[in-house]
């Protein structure tokens, strides 16, 4: 079967590349390299031995989507990644955040609904939840308002596939996951973000590396055991295999409703604290970092509760925090080298 991966050169999507081969996909992957890079397909081959068809669109051009889904008549499913992502950003410039992430999607589902197989795999988040009133977070816990436009274009994106759902073939769902992080066990692909690090652990490992000159660690005035924010940090190969099992559940139409969401974690909270000393474990080294003011947009604490994914799904995070960790420097070691 013939899946359509965007942003799948990015960090989540090259690894779900890499998984959906090793189930015998047939992939085509849509990027426009805005924050990715194409030697990224020299890895997935490296890793699976194939050289995975790719097509460079910006999918805010309407016109090229069509096209594409003109050329390609037979696609069995869509796992959509292709998103710009960082909370801080988002919050500068919400007008790039409103016009990437909701046009693009709608401008997919235009398409989908025409095709015989409209299955859709949406890439949500945890900030769905903004901050959320208790702890665990299950799915049924209540959306409060979307602490960034980052968060705000998740709550608005799941609310368009919803009502388009309703109205059109299209089966879909929506994985809203924690903090992807780590590399794949090979080394050859992982996070390779573009510029300044939006994320901690890219930021921690460059940090690590020399790269860096330390890290800001924002707010240790939070109601948690140290008074730093709390984050549910989950290896990224984990999560790329819950999009694969959750893409086979609809081509099985084992779904039970027309929109499923689920849940992507660990079940387990770490500390922007915890997680430095985790890294400050497997590198062997300490890291150097300071104290600033709170980052705007940033919440408590989020973390999962993962029953749903683990019963439905048969899916369970199985990496620990010191091995997505390990991994993540083992790759940021490589690609300095």
């Amino acid at each position: 079967m013939k899946i359509l991966v965007t942003g799948g050169l990015g960090f989540i999507g090259s690894h779900t590349v890499v998984e959906l081969q090793n189930k015998g996909f047939e992939v085509i992957i849509i990027d426009d390299l805005s924050n990715s890079s194409i030697e990224v397909l020299d890895g997935i081959a490296a890793i699976t031995g194939i050289n995975t068809a790719f097509e460079n669109i910006d999918l805010r051009d309407k016109q090229k989507v069509q096209d594409f889904f003109k050329k390609h008549q037979n696609i069995s499913g869509v796992i959509h990644f292709a998103a710009s992502k960082a909370v801080g950003e988002s919050v500068e410039n919400p007008l790039l955040y409103y016009e990437n992430n909701i046009h693009t999607l709608v401008y997919l589902l235009q398409e989908l609904q025409e095709q015989p197989k409209a299955n859709f795999i949406f890439s949500s988040s945890c900030t769905v939840y903004g901050q959320a009133e208790e702890m665990p977070i299950n799915e049924g816990a209540s959306i409060q308002i979307a602490m960034s436009p980052y968060g705000n274009t998740k709550q608005i994106g799941e609310e368009i596939i919803i009502d388009t759902a309703k109205v059109t073939n299209i089966n879909a769902i929506l994985l809203r996951y924690f903090n992807p992080i780590g590399a794949h066990s090979s080394i050859e692909i992982g996070e390779l973000p573009l510029g300044v690090p939006q994320n901690l652990v890219p930021f921690i490992t460059q940090t690590g590396f020399g790269l860096r000159k330390e890290l800001s660690v924002f707010g240790d005035d939070y109601p948690t055991l140290d008074g730093t924010a709390v984050r549910d940090y989950i290896h990224v190969v984990d999560l790329a295999k819950a999009h694969v099992i959750a893409l086979q559940r609809l081509l099985n139409k084992e779904n039970l409703d027309k929109v499923e969401t689920f849940n992507l974690g660990t079940g387990t909270g770490s500390s922007v604290l915890e997680v430095i000393q985790a890294f400050e474990k497997v590198s062997g080294q300490k890291l150097p970092y300071k104290i600033v003011g709170r980052r705007e947009g940033d919440i408590t604490s989020a973390y999962a509760n993962t029953d749903k994914a683990n019963n439905v799904l048969g899916w369970k995070a199985e990496s620990t925090l010191d091995e997505a960790m390990e991994s993540a420097w083992k790759w940021e070691q490589k690609i300095r080298s």
